[in-house]
């Protein structure tokens, strides 16, 4: 789960040239690495986006009120889990820091009174990480990750609309989380799909394919399972600003599932609008 330092081939247009996607993935978990499966396909979906200019990672595993910007300088990795063995920890991912869209950010958020706040020694954690290890594994370009500052799904849209312009820029907005998420049940279940995943996650593809975006506003009260998928909505939130980054330029519509299935009995189900 080391940077590798072969080529990784792009296709797609240069940064100024084309307007970025707004992506929301299921992050998985550190083993994500040795799945025999998943790895690929983040690495083949990085390779038929446009080159990112600058990355921009909203992870369910920061939450921060105000709205926080991490390090814009090289700052240690985030291993925020544990019992795993030895060899997650060393993992490493030297991107670089993107002083210049922490700019951008502060800027869009503070014009509408959005209040905004600096952690310089905050690195990326394993929601923002994990999954560009494999996505873009030369780590060379810059990479900002910013907090939920809250779980109210309204808001995190809000702020994602707020954020758009940054598409036009050459950044690749990410919220990482995982479509389904319950630890605790799983314990508690066999082998295979437990249903609640797997009836949330038919769910959310239908009102993803429908643009059914009140429905997934509301999704705790509207979907089937949906407080077993997420008995705490954290790893749910970044999809909304995901939307609302797509929302605010019309792309809702132009939506596709480029990973589905599930790992451990969790929906993988990640997403690119534009």
């Amino acid at each position: 789960m080391t940077p590798a330092t072969a080529p990784h081939a792009r296709t797609g247009a240069t940064p100024g040239g084309t307007r970025m996607p707004a992506l929301y993935l299921s992050h998985g978990a550190p083993p994500l690495a040795d799945d025999p499966v998943w790895p690929g396909e983040l690495a083949a979906w990085s390779a038929e986006l446009p080159r990112p200019r600058a990355i921009l990672m909203v992870s369910a595993h920061w939450e921060e009120a105000p709205l926080a910007l991490g390090a814009t300088e090289p700052a240690p990795l985030v291993y925020d889990f544990w019992g795993f063995p030895e060899h997650y920890y060393r993992v490493r991912y030297d991107a670089p820091g993107a002083p210049e869209l922490a700019a951008s950010v502060r800027a869009l958020l503070r014009a509408p009174g959005t209040p905004v706040q600096d952690i310089p020694d905050r690195g990326l954690d394993h929601g923002a990480y994990v999954p560009l290890v494999e996505m873009y594994p030369e780590a060379d370009i810059p990479v900002l990750q910013v907090s939920l500052p809250t779980l109210d799904p309204r808001r995190l849209m809000d702020i994602g609309r707020t954020l758009a312009p940054l598409r036009d820029e050459g950044v690749l907005i990410v919220g990482s989380g995982f479509f389904t998420h319950n630890l605790a049940a799983l314990r508690h279940t066999g082998p295979g799909v437990p249903a609640w995943s797997a009836e949330f996650d038919a769910w959310g593809h239908e009102a993803l394919a429908a643009g059914d975006v009140d429905a997934l506003l509301d999704f705790e009260a509207k979907s089937p399972s949906g407080r077993l998928a997420h008995p705490r909505t954290e790893h749910f939130a970044p999809l909304f600003v995901t939307l609302g980054a797509a929302d605010a330029t019309g792309d809702l519509a132009a939506r596709r599932d480029p990973v589905d299935g599930f790992w451990m009995g969790l929906s993988k189900r990640s997403l690119q609008f534009g």
